[in-house]
Parts: structure tokens; C-alpha cells; sequence
């Protein structure tokens, strides 16, 4: 962020937990820098930012970090491990998706045979009745001349 603001210096990390940043440049950049770097997120939460003016001694040709010998960047580190675990948990989220899937793929399987089958009674049912209605509306037309005859209806 310092370099994307113009800003000469050096940030260090302190054993207490602190970074100790020093920065030159222009007073309004400079500012723009203070807001950028209160950052409160996952893997970095600023809680409180101190600073002291000085006048500029032009001894910074660009902006880099001090590092001790074998240090690593503890919230580097971390934000690997935060990753890690999004990546973990989006690995898991994708593995019970594929199992919705899967277990919903035979459902939707069992429900078109159980259509198929449904129909398939229907139409043995439909079979099975249409002779048998066939027969008895034949009788009760029978019924309703044997009536008309005897009311003397034409």
C-alpha cells in the first residue's frame, strides 16, 4: 500500500506484536496511508494506530520491510492457515454437494420408475374396467326400455 501511495520507508514487525512503520512523503498521501493500513478483517485487525511527525530525511529510496534473519511473516503465516481452512471447508462443501447430487440423481431415478409404473396400473386398471362398463351400461339401457315399455313411452 505504501508503494501504491508514493510513500518512501520501512515497516517492521516488533516482538511485542507491533509494527513500527516509517514513512516519507507527501502529507495527503501519507494520510491516505494511515486509512489504509487500520484494517480490521479475518486475518488482520488493527486496534489502534499511534504516529509521530518529524521532518523527512530523504534517506529512504522506496518503501521496504525489515526482516530479523530466519523470519517469517507471522500474519502471512496466518492468512495461509485462514486459507487453508476456507479452502477445507470449501473442499467439504463440494464433496456434500456432489453427494446432494448423486443421492438426489437415484431419487428423481426411483420417482420416474414409480411414474412408469403408475402409469402402467392406470392403464391395466383402465383395461380391466372398460369391458365390465361396457357390460353393465348395456343392462341399464336394457333396464331403462324395459321401463320406458312398460310406461308405455316410446
Amino acid at each position: 500500500m505504501a508503494r501504491a501511495f508514493s510513500l518512501r520507508g520501512t515497516i517492521q514487525n516488533l516482538n511485542d506484536g507491533r509494527v513500527k512503520v516509517i514513512a516519507e512523503g507527501e502529507e495527503n498521501d501519507l494520510e491516505r496511508f494511515l486509512k489504509a493500513i487500520d484494517i480490521k478483517n479475518t486475518v488482520i485487525h488493527v486496534s489502534s494506530i499511534s504516529r509521530e511527525y518529524s521532518e523527512a530525511t530523504g534517506d529512504f529510496e522506496s518503501f521496504y520491510k525489515l526482516v530479523e534473519p530466519g523470519e517469517t511473516d507471522s500474519r502471512l503465516d496466518q492468512g495461509v492457515v485462514v486459507l487453508k481452512e476456507i479452502l477445507g471447508a470449501i473442499k467439504d462443501m463440494n464433496a456434500d454437494i456432489k453427494d446432494m447430487n448423486t443421492n438426489l440423481g437415484g431419487k428423481m431415478d426411483q420417482m420416474l420408475e414409480k411414474q412408469d409404473q403408475t402409469i402402467e396400473e392406470v392403464r391395466g386398471l383402465r383395461q380391466e374396467i372398460q369391458p365390465g362398463v361396457t357390460v353393465q351400461l348395456r343392462h341399464v339401457q336394457e333396464d331403462i326400455r324395459a321401463i320406458k315399455e312398460r310406461l308405455g313411452m316410446p
